[in-house]
């Protein structure tokens, strides 16, 4: 069973690779706007007081302007920052993106080792990339296992974001797969829980 499942996901990655390539740079530019501002309009959000947030790559949507927003509100903010000890990611928080950050393992900015450490069972609210979702709050990532390992300890809500076309009707899953609670699109935030949808 689980090489089946693995088959099925390297499949479907490359599958969603392929529709991220479709996406223009103008495209994810104007569709990345249009989730920030809906995210920024949900209760969820705009309670949280403490969030973890990460730095996109360039086939992803660009939420960089929710860490100056959330900044601005008051939020206490942390970025995924790759721990050598663990051989994973922990949280760490960030004051200023422009100081605060520096090339981590994989070349992608993370906070450096100036930043305090964010315990993960104190997040109010965290953002999640990922190459494929679907309706139910599955989640298809890049094959390390980072994420599910990092949202195995977090606390609060978990927040899958993804442009239209990486929403697929099923994404397989093993057990060790972490189920989000919502999930984020240009056009849509949706409840897992209860399916509740608020359109854009």
């Amino acid at each position: 069973m689980s090489a089946a499942i693995d088959n099925a996901k390297a499949v479907l990655r490359e599958q969603s690779r392929a529709r991220l390539r479709l996406v223009s740079p103008l495209e994810r530019m104007a569709a990345s706007a249009l989730l920030c501002a809906l995210l920024q309009r949900q209760a969820e959000w705009r309670q949280a007081r403490t969030v973890l947030l990460f730095v996109p790559l360039a086939n992803e949507p660009d939420v960089t302007q929710l860490v100056a927003v959330a900044l601005a509100a008051g939020k206490t903010v942390a970025l995924p920052r790759f721990d050598p000890e663990s051989q994973g990611y922990a949280a760490a928080r960030i004051q200023n993106p422009h100081f605060d950050l520096h090339p981590g393992q994989y070349g992608i900015p993370e906070p450096n080792g100036n930043c305090e450490p964010q315990p993960l069972n104190q997040l109010d609210f965290t953002l999640v990339p990922g190459l494929a979702f679907d309706w139910n709050g599955r989640r298809l990532g890049r094959g390390q296992g980072y994420y599910d390992r990092l949202l195995a300890s977090v606390s609060g809500v978990t927040c899958g974001v993804a442009f239209d076309p990486q929403i697929i009707t099923a994404v397989p899953v093993a057990p060790h797969d972490m189920r989000l609670n919502y999930m984020l699109t240009p056009t849509r935030w949706l409840n897992i829980s209860d399916g509740r949808a608020v359109l854009k």
